[in-house]
């Protein structure tokens, strides 16, 4: 019978399911440096992660007993993946869970930049009773979403979720993805009708120069995607929004174009150095911050923890 362990937690829904197929499971939550001894010792098969837990070779070498890793979400990189199915090990994930829930964030973080909500709700508590009209004047020049272009880099399932949004709002949408050269976006509205647009990928540069607003949702990078070169070519009065991975932007020279008025706000989900992000990026007062929540809704997670179960039961 396989034994799971779903070190960083799982959904009731996730739990019922396994159960419910005979497949014990445990969620205790176990330090990385005494990972590989309680696999061995309590005969773990199904190890499930979310972004705490690394699966590294180390550890893959030191448990002959482990047959399956599974990743309640969308990026592996923290496991190695290709080294682990090379040995045997079924890897998992669930990439389609989680999109809606990242691309709400995103639109959160842009709907709170264009009316300073970001501003406006650190500063409320601290000068509400006493500067209510200075506030007022200074948060008075919003923009609204609808009407604007918005810059989608990376264009697979979340970057799709995200354009839908988009499309609701009104806005035009752009995109860029070199492995998607033409792309369909599908709307679903509540009385049963279905809207489709067609979409063709936009050079970089373009998307970067002609955007109101840039989102990005690509996987875990070795160099960045937006770096001070890139951020020179977008509009000084565009957000930049990053609810992809910690890494795919220059967080110094961001917050140098931030400085300098070259760009009008950004808002981060993940940071380069989690879970200790620069105090630097903490503190500035143009950036909107969230604690890598972007799939951390309970919609999100039931689907997460049901196809994960899914996966595990097929695997018999």
């Amino acid at each position: 019978m396989k034994k799971v362990l779903a070190n960083d937690g799982i959904s009731q829904s996730g739990i019922d399911a396994l159960k419910a197929a005979g497949i014990e499971i445990s969620t205790t939550n176990v330090a990385q440096e005494q990972l590989i001894n309680y696999i061995n010792q309590h005969d773990i098969s199904v190890l499930l992660v979310r972004s705490a837990t690394t699966a590294r070779k180390e550890l893959i070498d030191a448990c002959p007993g482990l047959k399956v890793i599974g990743r309640g979400g969308v990026g592996m990189d923290n496991i190695d993946v290709a080294y682990a199915r090379e040995k045997g090990l079924h890897v998992i994930n669930t990439p389609a869970a989680s999109s809606h829930s990242v691309a709400e964030l995103v639109f959160a973080h842009l709907f709170g930049c264009v009316r300073f909500l970001h501003q406006a709700n650190r500063n409320m508590p601290l000068e509400g009773d006493s500067n209510f009209k200075g506030l007022k004047k200074d948060y008075a020049k919003g923009v609204e979403l609808k009407g604007k272009t918005l810059g989608i880099i990376g264009f697979g399932r979340i970057g799709k979720a995200v354009a839908r949004i988009a499309v609701g709002c009104g806005m035009k949408v752009i995109y860029h993805d070199q492995y998607v050269p033409e792309a369909t976006i599908e709307l679903s509205f509540f009385d049963g009708q279905e809207v489709t647009f067609g979409l063709a990928s936009t050079a970089f540069d373009d998307v970067l120069a002609q955007s109101d607003f840039v989102t990005l949702h690509v996987p875990a990078q070795d160099q960045y995607i937006i770096g001070k070169d890139q951020l020179s070519k977008m509009k000084s009065t565009a957000g930049l929004v990053n609810a992809a991975r910690g890494g795919v932007i220059d967080e110094p020279a961001l917050l140098a174009a931030l400085d300098a008025k070259e760009l009008a706000f950004a808002a981060l989900d993940v940071f380069e150095n989690e879970p200790t992000p620069a105090v630097q990026v903490l503190m500035h007062e143009k950036l909107s911050l969230s604690p890598h929540i972007g799939a951390a809704t309970q919609e999100a997670q039931d689907r997460i923890g049901t196809e994960l179960a899914a996966q595990i039961i097929a695997l018999d």
